[in-house]
C-alpha cells in the first residue's frame, strides 16, 4: 500500500468523526450554547475548522499518492502504530469532554421570562444577564451563579420576583458553564455596578461552590451568601459579618440532605437553613430534569415559591442593615 494513501485515509476518518461530532452538538443544543458563555461556541467552531483541515490534508494527500515505498522496519511501524493508538485515544478524549459540556437546556418558560415584564427589564449579554427592576431600586444587590453545565437562562424565572421587589440581580455566564472557571466574577460585576453598594452572592450547586468561595474572599462589599442546593467545598465559618441563607430540597439526589447537614459547620453558626419538603435538585432552575436527581412530591411552582421567599428574605436583611 502506498504510504501517503494510509496517511490520507488516518486524517479523513477521524477529522470526519470529529467535525460531525461537534456539528451534532451544535445543531442539538444550539439554543442553549448560544445562550451560554461563548467559549464552548468558539471551541466547537474551532474544532470543526481544524478537522476540515485535516481533512482535506488528507484527501490531498491520496490524490497525490507517491510511489510505492518499501515496507517500514519493525521498530519504526511499532512507532507509527503506537503514535496513532496515541491520537485515537486524544480524539476519544476530546470529544467525549465535547459531549459531556453540552449545557441543559432552559425551558421554554424560562425563554419567556426573558423578555421581562412591566417590573423587571432583562439585559442579555455574553456573559451576563442583568434583571433591573423598573421602580425604585434598592442599594442591595445579588450575583448569582448558575449551576454546573446548565443554560444560565433557566435561573431567570426564579429570580425575576427578587428583582421585581427592586433588588438588581445579574446572573454569571461562566466559561463552558463552569462557574469556578469564573472565580473573579463576583468583583467584576460589583465593580461594574458602583451603585450598588450591599451585595450578596449566590448560586445552585456548583455555582453556589463559587458563591462561598466569593463570599469567603473577604471583599467587604459581600455581606451575603446565598446556596441554593450547595455547599462550600471549604470551611468559610469564621467568615465575620456574613449572613448566610442556605436552601435545599428535601428529596435531592445530588446535593442530599446528608450532603448539606454534613457541610453546616463550614458555614457560620448563625446561616439560616431552609429546607423545601418535597423539592428535588433540578426544582432551583428551570431547565427539565437532571440525571441522579431525586422524585418530586411537590410541584415546582410551589417549591419555587418557596426557594424565592427564603431568598427575599436574606435580600431584606441585607437592606435593612445597609
Amino acid at each position: 500500500m502506498r504510504r501517503s494513501v494510509a496517511l490520507g485515509w488516518w486524517r479523513i476518518g477521524p477529522a470526519a468523526v470529529t467535525a460531525l461530532t461537534a456539528g451534532a452538538i451544535l445543531v442539538g443544543r444550539w439554543e442553549a450554547i448560544g445562550a451560554s458563555h461563548p467559549a464552548y461556541l468558539i471551541t466547537l467552531f474551532t474544532v470543526i475548522a481544524v478537522s476540515v483541515v485535516v481533512g482535506l490534508t488528507g484527501v490531498y494527500e491520496r490524490s497525490s499518492a507517491s510511489p510505492p515505498v518499501e515496507p517500514p522496519r519493525p521498530r519504526r511501524r511499532r512507532w507509527r502504530v503506537a503514535i496513532r493508538v496515541g491520537a485515537l485515544v486524544g480524539l476519544a478524549a476530546l470529544l467525549g469532554t465535547l459531549l459531556y459540556l453540552r449545557p441543559l437546556p432552559a425551558s421554554s418558560v424560562a425563554v419567556r421570562a426573558m423578555a421581562g415584564d412591566s417590573q423587571v427589564t432583562v439585559t442579555d449579554s455574553s456573559t451576563r444577564i442583568v434583571l433591573r427592576p423598573t421602580g425604585s431600586p434598592r442599594a442591595t444587590g445579588l450575583v448569582f451563579f448558575p449551576g454546573a453545565l446548565v443554560d444560565p437562562r433557566a435561573y431567570v424565572p426564579n429570580l425575576i420576583p427578587l428583582a421585581a421587589a427592586g433588588y438588581r440581580v445579574v446572573v454569571v455566564k461562566a466559561p463552558f458553564n463552569i462557574a469556578l472557571l469564573d472565580r473573579g466574577a463576583a468583583g467584576a460585576v460589583m465593580d461594574a455596578n458602583p451603585d450598588i453598594t450591599t451585595w450578596a452572592v449566590g448560586g445552585h450547586s456548583l455555582g453556589g461552590v463559587a458563591a462561598a468561595s466569593a463570599a469567603g474572599g473577604g471583599d467587604a462589599r459581600i455581606t451575603g451568601l446565598l446556596l441554593w442546593a450547595s455547599y462550600p467545598n471549604g470551611s468559610i465559618a469564621s467568615r465575620s459579618g456574613l449572613d448566610v441563607t442556605s436552601v435545599s430540597g428535601s428529596e435531592d439526589g445530588l446535593a442530599t440532605p446528608a450532603k448539606i447537614e454534613a457541610s453546616a459547620d463550614d458555614l457560620p453558626a448563625d446561616t439560616e437553613f431552609v429546607v423545601v419538603e418535597g423539592a428535588t435538585h433540578a426544582y432551583f432552575g428551570d431547565y427539565g430534569t437532571q440525571s441522579g436527581d431525586g422524585t418530586a412530591t411537590i410541584s415546582r411552582a410551589d417549591a419555587q415559591d418557596q426557594i424565592q421567599a427564603a431568598s427575599l428574605a436574606l435580600l431584606e436583611r441585607l437592606d435593612a442593615g445597609s
